[in-house]
């Protein structure tokens, strides 16, 4: 015994301090090394490869559940579909809930001086008017030949100009409609102009109809006739809705959503909803969620997180989180919890907004779904709502954050819908004035613990070869004093075992 011990004082007596900058050195080299593979393995898979290994790999030898078939099998089918859906999840939707240009964004420019559309977001509702006000045919009428060239007109005041011109050739409702979302200073004026349109527009639309099947040209004409009608319609809802008049409004959507149940690029169910929230409707609401909340049909912020309000509505206002973390939580409870993951996933950025940890602007007349702008379209409109239901922000507080339990890593993996898309902050960049609007691209990736582990010990094992390099005599005493302290509890247990066992005994085993 006390031979070893002996032997193991001299050897570290022998240890030059070039022996412990090596040591330092190469440790450091290695720690590095592993760290820049973990990064790059992180940064092009998202998950850390020594925790993917120990999971998929170590944990089944121990005896644990090898729970990555199931998840890995369902990855595998979002990555499969998300090709087929990559483009749709990128693409840019009209606002359907979008302001007013003249009476309400212009407003907040006189107001602010800030800029609350982009020219990116004004570019696209150029091209959406063009798309759903004119035809091949317009050149055949004076008035609308006039409006197909205001519609590309990039300056404010030459597209008025335009539409004042139109009108004094004929009544043309599309030159109505432009002064009626760009002149406009009041939701009343916008209102007279808008009725002035719908005679104006129902009066073409009969004409078109009547003609529709005479060929081609006569059945754009229809076409485009029959979108003018629907746009002029649905906005008299809104402005009914924005004064006031809600149950009116409500029976303008239901009556627009029957004549022409064919039109769902409008979205006319989602002003529908939130005007039924507003008249606090309910059960008219769970109907609509029946009927539009189907698996076929394309989701949105409105669709998940009104599913989500009234399934909190029913528990929010007795719900406690410590009374829940006492007895768990009950079939309702947990059906409200899963609505809301529901909701998370599908849209990570609302939540910040409806619990004001977050400052909403103007939203903007487009949105991408899933991203920053959907978010603030549907926070600006049904924040009232959430707070009008007693308890159902205190339920999303408590429950929104767990949804990235299920989802560790949102950009690259799904759990209920395909993986979030990539491409959202950057289109959201260019719909939101990022000028005085931080643009939200949460969630962001946490760093697994073992990246932070390998650059905590490379740091440290280089700062220890820095310091050996500099003062080797110094380090070397600490070396010492480090192992002896290190071997000092195992010296002491081999004291007391020397003690307790008999010589001859302790002889034999030391000769084995």
């Amino acid at each position: 015994m006390f031979g070893t011990e002996s032997s193991l004082s001299m050897f570290l007596n022998t240890l030059t301090p070039k022996f412990y900058v090596a040591l330092t050195g190469t440790s450091s080299l290695i720690s590095g090394l592993i760290l820049i593979f973990e990064w790059w393995y992180f940064r092009k898979y998202g998950t850390s490869f020594i925790e993917q290994v120990s999971v998929s790999h170590l944990r089944p030898l121990l005896g644990g559940v090898d729970s990555s078939s199931p998840s890995n099998s369902n990855t595998s089918n979002g990555e499969a579909d998300s090709n087929r859906q990559s483009v749709s999840e990128c693409k840019v939707w009209r606002n359907p809930l979008n302001l007013f240009r003249g009476a309400e964004y212009n407003r907040y420019t006189w107001v602010t001086g800030r800029e609350p559309l982009t020219y990116y977001d004004m570019n696209l509702s150029a091209q959406d008017h063009q798309t759903f006000f004119t035809c091949d045919s317009d050149h055949l009428r004076p008035a609308d030949a006039i409006m197909q060239k205001a519609w590309r007109e990039r300056n404010p005041q030459a597209r008025i100009s335009a539409a004042h011109e139109a009108l004094e050739l004929e009544d043309c409702a599309t030159a109505y409609i432009l002064l009626a979302e760009e002149e406009a200073t009041t939701i009343m004026e916008a209102e007279r102009l808008f009725k002035q349109a719908l005679k104006a527009g129902e009066t073409c639309y009969r004409r078109s109809q009547q003609l529709q099947h005479h060929g081609t040209q006569y059945e754009a004409q229809h076409r485009r006739d029959t979108n003018v009608l629907v746009y002029i319609k649905r906005r008299l809802a809104m402005c009914s809705r924005k004064l006031g008049r809600t149950r009116e409004a409500v029976k303008m959507m239901r009556d627009l959503m029957k004549e022409f149940p064919l039109l769902s690029m409008f979205n006319i169910h989602e002003n529908l909803l939130e005007s039924l929230l507003e008249l606090q409707n309910y059960a008219d609401v769970q109907a609509v969620l029946a009927k539009y909340d189907d698996i076929s049909l394309p989701k949105s912020a409105t669709i998940c997180y009104t599913a989500a309000l009234l399934k909190a509505r029913a528990v929010s206002d007795k719900f406690s989180p410590e009374a829940a973390s006492r007895r768990g939580l009950s079939t309702a409870e947990m059906n409200a919890v899963e609505a809301i993951h529901r909701a998370v996933e599908f849209n990570p950025h609302v939540p910040k907004y409806l619990l004001e940890m977050k400052s909403l602007i103007l939203p903007p007349e487009h949105i991408l779904k899933r991203g920053d702008s959907e978010a603030i379209a549907y926070a600006f409109f049904h924040l009232q709502h959430w707070k009008r239901v007693e308890g159902a922000l205190n339920l999303l507080h408590c429950t929104w954050e767990g949804t990235f339990r299920m989802i560790p890593y949102p950009l690259e993996k799904g759990h209920l819908f395909y993986p979030y898309p990539i491409c959202t902050e950057t289109a959201d960049r260019e719909l939101l004035p990022t000028v005085f609007h931080e643009v939200s691209v949460y969630p962001k990736k946490e760093l697994p613990f073992f990246i932070l582990f390998t650059a905590g010990l490379c740091s440290f094992t280089a700062m220890l070869a820095l310091l050996t390099h500099q003062f080797p005599e110094l380090m070397g005493v600490f070396a010492k004093a480090f192992l002896s302290t290190l071997f000092a509890p195992l010296n002491f247990i081999m004291e007391k075992v020397e003690s307790i066992l008999p010589s001859s005994l302790w002889h034999q085993l030391t000769r084995i």
